[in-house]
């Protein structure tokens, strides 16, 4: 008999190894090496599309109409997919436990009533499926088709024969074939089944969803080489104690990264939130030290956001820097700044910074706004309530010039604000809107003399 060699294979990056190791030398990680027999040579099971012969298409003769997109009903979600949904996309959508997934995705199936969607579920029992999509009030869903199955083989030649339109896949992580002998959720599985669907739907025009689970990092679970075979990536977040869902794209071959979609969880679902600034501003306290407005782009939507910060005096030998929604690094550069050019003495002092909400940001206008805060909590002095801020700042102390300042400056005085605080050079230009005073600022000192009361 032939003697049968096996593979280590790490199931967080995907790396082969002969032999198996404790640390993987590709990613670093530990305790991730699983043995894996090759595949057989009989698992070559003819692919969609493989008989047809095609041939290559020149460049000119290649229909230059726009992409034609399936609106899913849900605002929110079409706006961070680009405008909607494209035929024969592949998408993977991850997220914590219980955030809400699979109830997202039963919306999208519910919402498009006059599509066929086929939902497979490789988790739930249809009887389960059918209690999630009662308690989302599904009336008339006899377009939508379920299909509790974990056999890929089964799943593709129901969908072969079916020809639906849209096709949701939960998770991916629970399709296998039978001719590859490691088990579900493996690096080998998660990879063929996502080609063998990849290929499918680009045969078949049919835009298909995956589910994907999430590691303890927040990262989506299975090798790299899934992300990059798919058209779009998105990741649905939010907090267990909070009622806010965010839904961003990560990677999106047919519109922008950019853009963010917010949702509200209910009892009866995700509600599409149309103004997340009125709603992250709902349960600000007015007069408090330590928090300031500011006015963050998310795509193309400006949205105000309370950042709060708190600075005490540290009962340890070295001082706590702890943030939620924003990059510690970023806050070390900040109290480097405050220090020097400001003479704020933060070293004896703990300082915690939240983005009130949920939200993570990362850009860098929102500078100003944390060194406000962060200097307003230290003089336990409140910021001026009727004023939004907005300004990156340099390591020289400088308030540099940042983008769409225009956006910005509109949402504010929508919500009411009399006042914001700008970067000096984004005032060339720059017309006043409503009632509005615009105060341009040069150097971070100046700026909070015209910020604390």
């Amino acid at each position: 008999m032939a003697k049968i060699i096996t593979k280590y294979v790490c199931q967080s990056c995907g790396y082969v190894s002969p032999r198996w190791v404790g640390k993987c030398p590709n990613c670093g990680e530990w305790n991730t090496f699983v043995e894996e027999a090759p595949a057989p040579l009989k698992l070559s099971r003819k692919s969609p599309g493989a008989a047809s012969r095609v041939e290559p298409v020149s460049l000119e003769h290649i229909d230059k109409d726009e992409i034609q997109r399936a609106h899913t009903g849900i605002t929110e979600f079409d706006r961070v997919l680009g405008g909607g949904l494209v035929g024969g996309s592949l998408l993977l959508i991850g997220g914590d436990p219980g955030i809400g997934k699979s109830t997202l995705m039963m919306q999208v199936a519910l919402r498009m009533n006059k599509q066929v969607v086929l939902y497979i579920t490789g988790e739930e029992s249809l009887r389960q499926i059918k209690l999630r999509a009662d308690r989302l009030h599904a009336k008339g869903a006899d377009h939508v088709l379920l299909f509790a199955e974990t056999n890929l083989d089964l799943i593709l030649d129901v969908i072969e024969r079916g020809s639906p339109d849209l096709v949701v896949v939960d998770s991916i992580q629970t399709m296998y074939r039978p001719g590859l002998e490691s088990a579900p959720g493996s690096v080998s599985q998660v990879r063929e089944s996502s080609a063998l669907l990849l290929r499918l739907a680009k045969t078949r025009n049919i835009p298909i969803f995956l589910v994907g689970h999430v590691t303890k990092e927040g990262m989506i679970a299975g090798p790299k080489v899934i992300e990059h075979m798919v058209d779009t990536v998105l990741q649905f977040e939010g907090e267990a104690h909070h009622t806010y869902r965010i839904l961003r794209a990560l990677k999106n071959r047919f519109g922008s990264t950019n853009e963010i979609g917010v949702f509200q969880m209910h009892e009866e679902g995700l509600r599409e939130v149309q103004n997340p600034s009125e709603l992250f501003l709902s349960e600000r306290r007015y007069g408090a030290s330590g928090s300031t407005v500011v006015a963050s782009i998310e795509g193309t939507r400006p949205i105000l956001i309370e950042v709060q910060a708190l600075v005490t005096p540290t009962s340890y030998g070295v001082p706590q820097r702890n943030t939620t929604g924003f990059d510690i690094r970023r806050l070390s550069l900040l109290l480097a700044v405050l220090e020097k050019r400001v003479g704020l003495h933060l070293g004896a002092q703990d300082v915690f910074v939240n983005i009130a909400g949920g939200v993570k940001i990362d850009e860098p206008a929102v500078d100003l706004g944390i060194a406000a805060s962060i200097t307003s909590s230290l003089r336990d002095v409140p910021v001026d309530s009727a004023s939004v801020a907005v300004g990156e700042i340099g390591l020289g102390g400088e308030i540099r010039t940042i983008g769409n300042i225009d956006k910005r400056v509109q949402e504010a005085a929508k919500l009411g604000f009399k006042r914001i605080v700008v970067p000096a050079n984004n005032l060339k230009g720059l017309k006043t809107s409503g009632d509005i005073e615009l105060v341009g600022v040069d150097h971070v000192e100046k700026a909070m003399q015209e910020l604390l009361a």
